[in-house]
């Protein structure tokens, strides 16, 4: 899948579009004023591969905190700003690396003009956010509802005030919780320009639905080559919004960070309690970073040849089982070993992996 957009931004180190891998997002929902809070989330956000954070920035004492944020965080912090051009000057003061906010929505020209001269020099890109629920009311005169074309002109409108103003360090969302409404803005949008994208399904939902509506739009996108870097919106624990949007990358081949779990769906021949193993193995996998595909198969006759290309796997049979090396059996082990079986071989291999890289030439 050929990425389409060329144009290539950094928020801090982090490299979106162009040949760059699509970069991995979420949001605190700590309050922001509470700096300590919220780094720790960042903290475990960064555990789970997230590559960017933003936090929201409602007020001027939550502006003032990003200080202390932006230096205590590991991966660029963007902020979030609405309305009040005050607060972006103090997140640019504070040191964010990222702006999200729509320059018609600041007040006027010539706020929009001091956010962009504060954010020129420190190369700071701003986010231009459209959201279904928040169009002009215009544009929703002229529709009659939130429509792909609606959704672009709002974005063309924020747009070009930046580029009256020679800036062009720019990112564009384009947010509906609804699917096709999504798929049809951003195939719009991307064939109108070049800036990079940011995808992601808006008010998607529980962990649950907010899956499965996240993996069709996100995925549905990215596998025709739009979009640079995603966020996944669910309502929760944010930590799941990272691990969502990497399973999603890594199903298309587009990144790879941590395990891969791969499982069958039982049937007749199955003689074990997959469903339980299979909660085990994915539960010890929590803790490791390192790519590996690991499968958990229910049929030690069909098992190893189906999960072939797992680089380890166990496949159960009735009080036994089977652990194997890319397809190749290794042992067979008593039921009640298999899981602990199966994680000595992963840490074999990982620290396998770690001698050759060790050994590589510089």
């Amino acid at each position: 899948m050929k990425r389409r957009t060329t144009r290539q931004i950094y928020v801090g180190p982090v490299a979106i579009g162009g040949d760059a891998p699509v970069a991995v997002q979420s949001m605190t929902n700590t309050k922001t004023q509470d700096a300590k809070a919220t780094l720790e989330q960042i903290h475990k956000l960064t555990d789970a591969g997230c590559d960017i954070i933003r936090c929201a920035v409602p007020d001027m004492d939550a502006a003032l905190a990003l200080k202390e944020i932006v230096q205590g965080s590991p991966i660029p912090v963007i902020a979030d700003i609405h309305f009040d051009y005050r607060l972006a000057l103090q997140a640019i003061e504070s040191g964010v690396h990222g702006l999200r906010l729509n320059p018609g929505n600041i007040g006027g020209t010539e706020k929009v003009k001091a956010v962009v001269e504060a954010a020129k020099p420190k190369n700071i890109p701003i986010r231009i956010g459209v959201n279904a629920g928040s169009l002009p009311k215009d544009l929703l005169e002229t529709y009659g509802h939130p429509t792909a074309e609606a959704l672009v002109e709002a974005a063309w409108r924020h747009i070009r005030i930046l580029e009256e103003m020679d800036y062009r360090n720019i990112k564009i969302s384009l947010k509906c919780h609804d699917v096709p409404l999504t798929l049809a803005a951003y195939r719009l949008l991307a064939s109108q320009c070049d800036y990079p994208l940011h995808v992601g399904i808006t008010e998607a939902g529980t962990v649950n639905s907010g899956i499965i509506k996240s993996a069709v739009g996100i995925g549905t996108l990215l596998a025709e080559g739009i979009g640079d870097t995603i966020r996944v919106s669910l309502t929760g624990d944010p930590v799941n919004e990272v691990k969502v949007g990497f399973e999603i990358l890594k199903s298309l081949g587009l990144r790879s960070y941590g395990p891969t779990l791969i499982s069958c769906p039982t049937c007749g021949r199955t003689s074990i309690d997959l469903e339980k193993l299979a909660a085990a193995v994915e539960a010890r996998l929590a803790d490791i970073k390192e790519p590996i595909s690991v499968a958990v198969m229910g049929c030690i006759v069909n098992g190893p040849g189906e999960a072939r290309e797992a680089d380890v796997g166990i496949a159960g049979g009735k009080g036994e089982g089977l652990v194997f090396r890319k397809g190749q059996v290794i042992k067979k082990v008593p039921e009640a070993c298999l899981v602990n079986e199966l994680f000595d071989e992963i840490d074999k291999i990982l620290v396998e992996r770690l001698t050759i890289k060790s050994q590589a030439p510089n």
